[in-house]
């Protein structure tokens, strides 16, 4: 028994006919079941209520009992809501096939506008598309093609075809899978065969989840044909060249119209040239960032996808099933913009967690060390900060490391004080540097992450130069409660920084990014989902830079002074201070009316004649002094 559904408009009685024909089953017109007074409504334009359908759908679901027990049949009906859906499943599901033919708003309210001898009224397709939930166990089929394709197609994937393949078996690709095929997605999994250190990494995976019903490769060739076309192919490798590796081995074996989606950290730069190249083989591709790390990727990432918005399209229900959902209900998942905007805007999100972590580190030294504070006392002191508008994830984790012990002794305090990074955050510097844009709080966030790297260098010269740390303050309540404010204070500069060079980013290589909605996208799910965060959602919807929306200019206005005490206080007494006093920095520079870049001019124009501007003269003309 097969359901062909979907709102008025993308062809289910054309589609359901072919299929019905070339499957040698009757075809059956649910529409040709309404009870009169249903027809009278949608005559008139008049969308039905789920009171109106409920006898209709009654009659439906008798109906497929019976034509399954006969053999079968192909009936096409809207079957909008997982509600109704369930009242037509009057027969075990093995025996029910759905198939869902999806298209955008514009592409069938066109067709429908060219409709003629029938009784739905085109303005009811709006209402439609509002009612229409995911049914996320059918076979998913875009409109946007023949009516013979669409058959080809749905044959296809009512074979043992796949509907999507993930390449890459490491943490982040197996709980992506597990995601994927707890949500009904047809899954293939690859991962390189290479003898005596991956082997059958893939067969292995599908063997320890055998109710998942995903099917293991280790041959390229074989994945790719176990999918059903045009394929839907996640990459989770390494960023880099592995990636150039497995998109060179997959080329020949893809056709027109397949898709490739990159779901690791890749350079925004080596995403832009892929999707040119991909391009000249008539291979879509995606380049998406994922953030959330092992737990995420299993129960709901948010996901940034870049590229073809046609591609997005296509696979946009596989990605918006699996991703968190914001406080609305909401998919943390969106349409980015062109090229390589969804990893360009993965790297901004990486940046402003290496701040972040940062800042947290700063805070937890200037607490333990310079006010002598015990870990569980500071563990208690960020859990009120939490109640103070500063709940994040990434202060969750830290209150819970701080509690962490091992043998009786604190776990942090047997970690090596050496940090590493894997690109992004350097990325980002560069990037600031390629556009012009300013990245204060997260270029001094990776310098710190080097300096911390210089293990042996910093230990020979803490010998030289002795103990310089001293005790902070003897008013421990009042430096907390400067900390607090300060660190709230630098979070927001943080932020700012980062989406400000998104602003430039998005300007210079016309991308219109929405801030507000890659806020969203960051509320849940992702490693800087904050309380912040959530609020910057608003913020963002009146103004494009977040240091000048009014609620903001109302907490540094308050919050600046902090800050500025705090770094003041700990810069004396020895401590190292990089982020919070890269976001004062920030600060004071940005709200500068008058800076002293005119010396920087002057002296460029006396050794190398690169001339000045005059603020007495029209900034359309440029000056040069002989200085001598």
């Amino acid at each position: 028994m097969i359901i062909v559904m979907g709102v008025s408009g993308t062809g289910k009685t054309t589609v359901g006919q072919l299929l019905a024909k070339e499957m040698a089953l009757p075809f059956f017109d649910a529409d040709d079941f309404h009870p009169e007074s249903n027809i009278e409504k949608l005559s008139s334009g008049q969308p039905l209520t789920d009171s109106d359908r409920k006898p209709w759908l009654e009659i439906l679901g008798k109906e497929i009992k019976n034509w399954e027990a006969n053999g079968g049949a192909v009936l096409a009906c809207s079957a909008l809501k997982e509600k109704y859906r369930k009242t037509l499943s009057t027969i075990p599901s093995e025996q029910l096939t759905i198939i869902h033919l999806s298209g955008t708003f514009e592409l069938i309210k066109k067709r429908l506008s060219h409709r003629k001898g029938h009784f739905l009224d085109p303005s009811i397709l709006k209402s439609q598309f509002e009612d229409l939930e995911a049914c996320h166990s059918a076979i998913q089929v875009s409109i946007d093609q023949t009516p013979e394709k669409i058959l080809q197609e749905i044959l296809s994937k009512m074979s043992n075809k796949t509907a999507f393949g993930i390449i890459g078996m490491g943490v982040m690709g197996q709980n992506l899978a597990i995601n994927m095929a707890n949500n009904k997605v047809r899954l293939s999994v690859f991962n390189r065969h290479v003898a005596g250190k991956e082997e059958d990494v893939a067969k292995n995976f599908v063997a320890k989840h055998p109710a998942l019903n995903i099917q293991g490769f280790d041959d390229l060739s074989e994945f790719v044909d176990s999918m059903a076309p045009p394929r839907n192919i996640l990459l989770m490798v390494q960023a880099g060249t592995a990636v150039d590796s497995i998109i060179d081995e997959l080329t020949p074996l893809l056709g027109p119209d397949d898709l490739i989606i990159d779901g690791g950290n890749s350079n925004y730069l080596d995403t832009n040239r892929r999707d040119q190249a991909l391009a000249l083989h008539d291979i879509n591709f995606i380049g998406t960032g994922i953030s959330g790390g092992e737990e995420g990727a299993r129960k709901g990432p948010s996901i940034m996808p870049g590229g073809s918005r046609t591609a997005y399209n296509r696979i946009a229900p596989f990605l918006e099933n699996i991703a968190a959902k914001d406080a609305n209900g909401k998919a943390c998942c969106t349409y980015v913009g062109p090229e390589g905007s969804g990893h360009f805007i993965k790297m901004v999100h990486n940046g402003i967690e290496y701040a972040e972590m940062q800042l947290l580190a700063e805070v937890y030294e200037l607490l333990r060390n310079g006010l002598g504070m015990k870990p569980e006392e500071i563990a208690k002191t960020l859990e009120h900060w939490k109640t103070k508008g500063l709940d994040s994830y990434l202060l969750e984790i830290t209150i819970n490391i701080l509690r962490k012990e091992e043998n009786g002794e604190l776990l942090l305090d047997k970690i090596l004080d050496a940090a590493s990074q894997k690109g992004t955050g350097g990325w980002s510097t560069e990037a600031a540097i390629r556009l012009g844009s300013p990245l204060n709080t997260i270029a001094d966030a990776v310098m710190a992450r080097n300096i911390s790297a210089q293990k042996e260098t910093r230990t020979a010269a803490n010998e030289l130069y002795g103990q310089i740390k001293q005790p902070i303050s003897k008013d421990r309540d009042s430096f907390i409660q400067a900390l607090m404010e300060g660190y709230s204070a630098a979070r927001i500069v943080n932020h700012a920084v980062g989406f400000d060079m998104m602003k430039e980013a998005s300007t210079q290589y016309d991308w219109s990014l929405d801030f507000s909605e890659i806020s969203r996208i960051w509320t849940n799910g992702c490693i800087i989902r904050s309380e912040l965060m959530s609020a910057m959602v608003n913020f963002f919807k009146d103004t494009d830079r977040l240091l000048f929306h009014p609620a903001i200019v109302k907490s540094l206005g308050e919050q600046q002074a902090s800050l500025a005490q705090v770094v003041g206080q700990a810069l004396a007494s020895g401590y190292p201070v990089p982020v919070l006093a890269s976001a004062m920095n920030f600060f004071l520079g940005y709200v500068n009316g008058q800076s002293s870049a005119n010396m920087l001019q002057a002296q460029r124009d006396y050794f190398g004649a690169h001339t000045y501007k005059r603020v007495d003269q029209p900034l359309t003309e440029s000056f040069h002094t002989e200085w001598t």
